[in-house]
């Protein structure tokens, strides 16, 4: 399967479906120059590299990767950018305390079939949200900890539209993970609060227009509570 083009500007070119069936959703924003949000587990790093090209991009030009959390299968390619491009790797600190130790349980490598080293990020985000400025160009972060202690939402406007990508907010809250489900429902209050127009999903693909994104992120709380992983945090509701 080749790149989906979601807006004028940002494509979706990788995932289970497209690279490889161990691979995250792979997005690509045209700021003037390509940024990536998420890599993927790196099995599917050639066909990523393909998709970039048939998208119409350069991948010698990918100068930022910003990568959510610190789960292998979203970040797993990391290291190639790098040697292949130059690439700089972007991740909150929180997360980038388990990548750079090579922490392969907190990673998941395991699952994935990943032989997982330590990984240096070039930036280190700090605190609750910032700016990012790939090319020159805004792109806001916000803290959303819960499926991991430093994963990160990212959005932009585009259009007159707000653009969420929300990578892992559906996925289960796993205890030998440590997830934390309490931050968790902390988190996904600020991305309704967002109102976005398209959410970007790690796994799922896009959900657009506004009324499908918010649907989305009920059904994702609606499936923590139906699993029982918000049990502990009812009575926060």
């Amino acid at each position: 399967m080749g790149p989906q083009q979601i807006t004028d500007r940002i494509w979706r070119v990788g995932g289970s479906d497209m690279t490889d069936a161990r691979d995250s959703a792979v997005y690509l924003i045209d700021l003037g120059e390509p940024v990536l949000v998420d890599c993927g587990s790196g099995h599917g790093f050639e066909s990523l590299i393909v998709n970039i090209g048939k998208a119409g991009f350069r991948p010698h030009d990918i100068k930022t990767l910003i990568m959510t959390h610190c789960h292998v299968d979203h970040i797993g390619a990391a290291h190639i950018l790098r040697s292949h491009f130059g690439t700089q790797l972007v991740m909150h600190e929180k997360d980038a305390d388990i990548v750079e130790r090579g922490d392969t349980r907190l990673t998941a490598a395991f699952c994935f079939d990943v032989d997982f080293k330590p990984l240096p990020v070039d930036m280190r985000l700090k605190g609750d949200e910032g700016n990012l400025e790939p090319a020159g160009h805004p792109i806001r972060w916000i803290h959303t900890p819960g499926h991991t202690p430093g994963s990160i939402s990212l959005y932009m406007e585009d259009n007159g539209e707000r653009i969420l990508f929300a990578q892992d907010i559906g996925a289960p809250l796993l205890s030998e993970f440590d997830c934390d489900p309490k931050a968790w429902f902390s988190s996904i209050k600020k991305l309704f609060a967002l109102e976005a127009d398209i959410l970007c999903d790690g796994h799922s693909g896009a959900y657009g227009p506004k009324h499908a994104a918010r649907e989305y992120l009920e059904y994702c709380l609606a499936a923590q509570y139906q699993n029982g992983y918000l049990d502990t945090v009812k009575s926060d509701r």
